[in-house]
């Protein structure tokens, strides 16, 4: 049983990765995939099967959440999600992870879990910690130093954020009413980026400090 408890209103950090540290993403369809199942999954209505509906097309019925920002990258991924429906992430979380699984499965002929067990969640309990996880969720592939050609894999809320894009993933309004612009905001994330490359150096030292 989940230590954290989810509640309406409230904002939490979702993350996973692929077993074993594998990939969960090979090429750009994969990724567009995952996307997809984003936001056709993010219904309390049965959606049948997901290939039947165009991808960003209007989501049919309520939401679960609002995904505040996201970033796949090919070996993981981070959500910054809302709950607004009970028990709505555990049921968004299901259905994404297990209908990207099994497309994943089928496409590459494989079998059993994709991801390593359940998904990973922290809490945001204060505005300051939102605002930072929002910026190192927008910028993860920045953080792990992600470049070509790996970079065509990736996909990241961040261009919804600096372009302010009117019709994309997320619902942004809750970072954003907080800063004068789009370019005050990527502002304030670009400034932690160095914050969040030192303390990555620094975990990785002390997790080598004690496999000796």
């Amino acid at each position: 049983m989940r230590k954290v408890k989810f509640v309406n209103g409230e904002f939490y950090h979702i993350f996973n990765r692929g077993v074993d540290k594998r990939n969960i993403v090979m090429d750009e369809k994969d990724s567009e995939r995952f996307l997809q199942g984003l936001v056709e999954f993010n219904t309390r209505e049965p959606i049948g099967s997901i290939y039947e509906n165009s991808f960003l097309d209007k989501i049919k019925g309520k939401p679960l959440v609002n995904i505040i920002c996201y970033c796949l990258n090919p070996n993981h991924f981070h959500l910054v999600l809302e709950q607004v429906v009970e028990n709505g992430i555990s049921l968004f979380m299901k259905s994404v992870s297990l209908g990207y699984a099994k497309y994943f499965n089928n496409k590459y002929g494989r079998s059993g879990a994709l991801f390593e067990g359940r998904f990973k969640v922290k809490h945001i309990d204060d505005n300051n910690y939102l605002l930072h996880t929002s910026a190192y969720v927008n910028l993860n592939d920045m953080v792990h130093r992600l470049g070509l050609p790996i970079s065509k894999l990736i996909r990241s809320s961040w261009r919804e954020y600096e372009e302010n894009v009117s019709k994309g993933i997320c619902a942004k309004a809750i970072i954003q009413e907080q800063f004068d612009s789009s370019s005050e905001y990527c502002k304030f994330a670009l400034s932690n980026l160095p914050i969040m490359l030192q303390a990555k150096e620094d975990f990785r030292a002390l997790s080598e400090l004690f496999k000796e």
